[in-house]
C-alpha cells in the first residue's frame, strides 16, 4: 500500500476520506438504531437501509451531470452539501418525526452515488493503473477499520446525546473532508461536453457495462441490514448491541483490507470477487445454521472478511476497464444495477423479518450469493484466476488500462465542465 502513497495528492486525499469515513461509521448504524429506539420495529428500522439505497436507482442522471463536472470540485461541494443535509435530523423528537429520519437517509443515498463516483474518477487520474488495487486496498481497510470503533462511538454518543449530537459530529466530519480535499494541489484535464444525444450521454455508462463482459458478469448484490435487529431481538440484545455486530465484522474486515492486494495480484480481480463472494456466502450459511451467538459473531469475522476482498477487487476492475469521460457514468450505472435489487430486497426483507425467523432469512441470502458464485465460476471460466490476462479494450479501441495519460478530449465521451 506504501507505493500509493508516493503518488501525488494521494496522503491529502486519503486524509480527507478518512475524515469523512469516521463520520459515516458513527452515523450509519445510528440512523436505523434510532428508528428501531422510536419505534420499536424491526421493520422499521430495515426501511431506513431501503432509503439509503433507493436513489442509486436514478444513478445514471447523476452521472451524466458528475461526468461534466472536475472530480475534486465535485468531492469539495459533495461534502460540503453532505455536511448540511445531515442537520435536519436535529429536530427528530419521537416517533412521528422518523420520516426525517427516512428522509436524511435518502439524502445519504444520493451521496452514496455522486461522492464514489468523483472519488473512482479522481483515483483514476492520480493513480498509475498497476496501483489501483493498492490504494483501493488503503482507503477500504480503513473505512472497514472504522467498524471496529465506529459504530461503538455512535452508538455511546447516541446513549449520550441523542441523535443530534451524532448528527453534529457527522456534520463536521464533512466540512473536514471539504477543507482538506480542496488543499490537494491538481491539475485536472477540463471534461468536455459530449455531442452525444443527452439518452445515449446517460445511458453511456449501462453500454459499457453492457459491453465489458467481466465487469457484467460480476455485478452481482447481496444484503444483510433488514435483518440485524431481528438477530438481536433472537439473542435477547438491545438496538446498541449492533454497534457490537458491526465492530466484530469490522476485525474480519481489516484483515480482508489488507490482504486484498496479494488476493487480486495472485488470482486477478475477477478471481479474487469469486473468493470473495464465496467467502460472503459461507459466512450467511454459518448464520442461518447456528443458534449459538458466539458462533453467530464468528460468522460475522468472515463475513467481515469477504466484504473488502469482494469490493475492492471489483471496484479496482471498474478503475482500469473505464476510460477517463465514463467514470462517473459507469460508477452510477454500477449503483444502479446493484440497486434496483438491493432496494427490492430491502423492501422485501423489512416485510420478512416481521414474518420470518432470521434463520431463513439468512439462509434464502446464502443461497442467492452462492448461486452467484457458481454463475461466475460459469460464465467466466477460462478468465478467472487468471492475474496476467490481458485486460480486453472496449468498443471505440481506447485501451482502459493504458489511458491514464490520455486527454479527456480524445476519449470521445466525455463532458463539459
Amino acid at each position: 500500500m506504501r507505493r500509493a502513497f508516493q503518488q501525488k495528492g494521494f496522503t491529502r486525499l486519503f486524509a480527507g476520506l478518512t475524515t469523512s469515513m469516521f463520520g459515516d461509521s458513527v452515523m450509519l448504524l445510528v440512523l436505523s438504531m434510532w428508528v428501531k429506539t422510536l419505534t420499536g420495529s424491526n421493520g422499521a428500522a430495515g426501511l431506513t437501509f431501503f432509503w439509503m439505497v433507493v436513489p442509486a436507482l436514478f444513478a445514471p442522471l447523476y452521472g451524466m451531470y458528475i461526468d461534466r463536472i472536475k472530480r475534486k470540485p465535485l468531492l469539495v461541494w459533495g461534502n460540503v452539501l453532505s455536511a448540511l443535509m445531515v442537520l435536519p435530523l436535529l429536530a427528530v423528537g419521537d416517533a412521528g418525526d422518523v420520516w426525517i429520519i427516512y428522509v436524511v437517509a435518502f439524502l445519504y443515498g444520493i451521496s452514496f452515488v455522486v461522492l464514489p463516483a468523483g472519488l473512482n474518477g479522481l483515483l483514476k487520474e492520480m493513480i498509475p493503473a498497476d496501483l489501483l488495487v493498492e490504494a483501493n486496498s488503503s482507503v477500504q481497510t480503513t473505512k472497514e477499520g472504522f467498524r471496529l470503533i465506529g459504530p461503538l462511538v455512535g452508538a455511546a454518543l447516541f446513549g449520550m446525546f441523542g441523535g443530534g449530537g451524532v448528527a453534529v459530529v457527522d456534520s463536521l466530519s464533512f466540512l473536514v473532508a471539504a477543507l482538506i480535499i480542496a488543499s490537494i494541489p491538481s491539475q485536472e484535464t477540463p471534461p468536455e461536453r459530449s455531442e452525444q444525444h443527452w439518452w445515449h450521454e446517460m445511458t453511456g455508462g449501462i453500454t459499457h457495462l453492457a459491453h465489458e463482459p467481466v465487469l457484467r458478469h460480476t455485478l452481482v448484490a447481496f444484503v444483510t441490514e433488514a435483518s440485524i435487529y431481528a438477530v438481536l431481538d433472537f439473542f435477547g440484545k438491545p438496538p446498541t448491541f449492533a454497534g457490537v455486530v458491526v465492530a466484530v465484522q469490522g476485525v474480519g474486515a481489516i484483515i480482508g483490507g489488507i490482504t486484498a492486494s496479494r488476493w487480486v495480484r495472485r488470482l486477478g480481480e475477477a478471481g479474487t470477487v469469486t473468493v470473495g463472494m464465496a467467502l460472503l456466502a459461507l459466512g450467511l450459511a454459518i448464520v442461518a445454521l447456528t443458534s449459538s451467538l458466539w458462533v453467530t459473531l464468528a460468522a460475522v469475522v468472515v463475513l467481515g472478511y469477504g466484504l473488502p476482498l469482494t469490493f475492492i477487487a471489483f471496484m479496482t476492475m471498474l478503475q482500469r476497464r473505464t476510460p477517463h469521460g465514463l467514470m462517473g457514468r459507469v460508477s452510477a450505472a454500477v449503483e444502479t444495477v446493484m440497486g434496483a435489487p438491493q432496494a427490492l430486497s430491502l423492501a422485501v426483507g423489512a416485510l420478512l423479518v416481521t414474518l420470518l425467523d432470521y434463520h431463513v432469512i439468512f439462509a434464502i441470502m446464502a443461497i442467492f450469493t452462492g448461486s452467484a458464485v457458481v454463475y461466475l465460476l460459469i460464465c467466466l471460466r477460462g478468465k478467472l484466476f487468471r492475474p496476467d490476462s490481458p485486460l480486453p479494450t472496449p468498443p471505440g479501441g481506447l485501451n482502459p488500462d493504458t489511458d491514464r495519460s490520455t486527454p479527456l478530449s480524445e476519449v470521445g465521451v466525455s463532458a463539459a465542465s
